[in-house]
């Protein structure tokens, strides 16, 4: 009988042992804003086309998918999808970081906080935005950018990164203080990688030089040299991280422009923000090559935006995404160079619009265009640049002139690229995962589990007798 205690005492000791060396103490929580499965299908399709590698997520042995409904609607917005990704509490559409009667719902990366993690937060949007600002801050309307502000100054994370902050002025134009708060709680805010190089601090704010630009660094089809690009941030973030924090940190990393393309019905540029954000994934994944068995990699979205598909009724049984690989500028750009056109005293005509379409869009040139689609854009030019009487198609970030409408219909209709919307939709999104609890994300489960579930996981395997759960997840800071 004490032979069979010892033994059983020795396979218990030897199954804790297993646990804890297999915890993850290195977190990785990849959101792509607005990436459903049209995204990642015509992102895959467009790169096989190129005979280009499968995308990093697409070889993660586990794939599912999650719902994203909020707590008012079948179609979430942002903030309540990063509030349920963040806290694994559903609110109410427009509310961020609380429930739908106000109370604050503590966050995954709070929680980990108060388990000495170290905590970084990466999107190439505003770092005050609903994905990243659910992970800190509490507030009942998304828009409160100087409360988000303000509590991002005091979450303690020790990376925080985006293209800008909208608290730094009130409605009159004046500056609040919102950055002498974040120095007050020990935050250097560089502006770009080179001076983040020159940055001694353990706590770092990383926001994009352009000034004028706060809400976004910009698309990656058309990201100039020396820009900041999400795969750069996310890699700072990680060094950073693992200087201040190298035995355990938690990391979000947004892809936000993928919804921004999404609401523009633009698949050349979703698809290039989709790789982007899989290039990111990929530093990830370097680190998780080097610690296997200390790792956990989740990827999904907050929501699906567009209703994205491979194939229309325009295209049939025929899809060739490869052939967006000749766009060159997002379409929000196109209509931006429209207007500056008309602004001009110079009279351009047809042979002048032509050039400039095939040139930037890859109409003609690499994409085919019938006579009787030409005949199309002649007059949509017409309309815009002689009579001047055209009226803007507005959607959620730009308005688009009947030009730059018919010439991406056109795109559509030839490279098979589907809408439904210039909104979000309530089509679940993928869940990818790799490394340590991985398994735990294969079957299909609400957006509030997936939270939930890598918190079980740390609590798990970290130790045998599982820390008390708040149900809340983390608690309000």
């Amino acid at each position: 009988m004490m032979k069979k205690r010892i033994l059983t005492f020795l396979f218990t000791l030897t199954a804790v042992v297993a646990l804890h060396a297999a915890a993850p103490y290195y977190i990785f929580y990849f959101i792509g804003d607005g990436m459903g499965h049209g995204q990642v299908m015509s992102a895959a399709s467009a790169r096989s086309a190129r005979g280009d590698s499968a995308l990093t997520m697409m070889t993660f042995p586990v794939a599912s998918l999650a719902t994203t409904y909020s707590a008012s609607s079948p179609v979430t917005d942002s903030a309540a999808a990063g509030t349920a990704l963040a806290s694994g509490r559903k609110t109410a559409n427009g509310m961020l970081g609380v429930t739908p009667d106000t109370v604050a719902a503590g966050s995954l990366a709070a929680r980990l906080q108060q388990l000495g993690y170290g905590v970084g937060l990466v999107t190439s949007v505003a770092i005050d935005d609903a994905t990243p600002g659910a992970f800190y801050a509490h507030v009942p309307q998304r828009g409160q950018y100087y409360d988000i502000g303000i509590q991002a100054a005091r979450s303690g994370y020790e990376f925080l990164a985006g293209a800008g902050l909208r608290g730094l002025r009130d409605k009159s134009g004046r500056p609040t203080d919102l950055l002498p708060e974040l120095a007050r709680n020990g935050y250097d805010v560089v502006r770009g990688l080179d001076a983040l190089a020159a940055s001694g601090s353990r706590k770092i704010m990383l926001l994009s030089t352009d000034t004028l630009s706060p809400n976004s660094i910009g698309y990656a089809i058309e990201a100039s040299e020396g820009a900041m690009r999400l795969p750069d941030m996310t890699g700072a973030a990680l060094a950073h991280l693992g200087k201040v924090s190298p035995d355990q940190f938690f990391m979000m990393v947004e892809g936000g422009a993928i919804d921004h393309a999404g609401h523009a019905n633009d698949a050349a540029t979703v698809i290039a923000d989709v790789e982007e954000f899989d290039k990111a994934l990929q530093r990830a994944v370097d680190f998780y090559k080097a610690h296997p068995d200390e790792t956990l990699i989740v990827v999904t979205a907050d929501h699906e935006t567009g209703g994205m598909t491979v194939g229309n009724t325009a295209s049939g049984y025929m899809a060739r995404m490869g052939l967006l690989s000749a766009q060159k500028m997002s379409k929000d750009k196109m209509a931006e160079m429209i207007k500056n056109m008309l602004r001009q005293r110079r009279v351009y005509g047809w042979d002048d619009i032509r050039s400039m379409l095939a040139e930037n869009l890859g109409l003609w040139s690499a994409i085919p265009v019938s006579e009787e689609q030409e005949k199309a854009l002649e007059e949509a030019y017409r309309k815009v640049f002689v009579d001047r009487d055209a009226e803007d198609t507005e959607t959620l970030y730009a308005r688009f002139d009947p030009l730059t409408m018919k010439a991406f219909e056109i795109i559509d209709a030839t490279t098979g690229a589907g809408w439904t919307s210039v909104h979000h939709t309530g089509n679940p999104v993928p869940v990818f995962a790799l490394g340590v609890g991985a398994q735990e994300f294969s079957a299909m489960r609400d957006n509030t589990d997936i939270p939930k579930t890598i918190l079980r996981i740390v609590e798990t395997y970290r130790d045998p007798s599982p820390m008390m759960r708040d149900p809340k997840i983390g608690n309000k800071h």
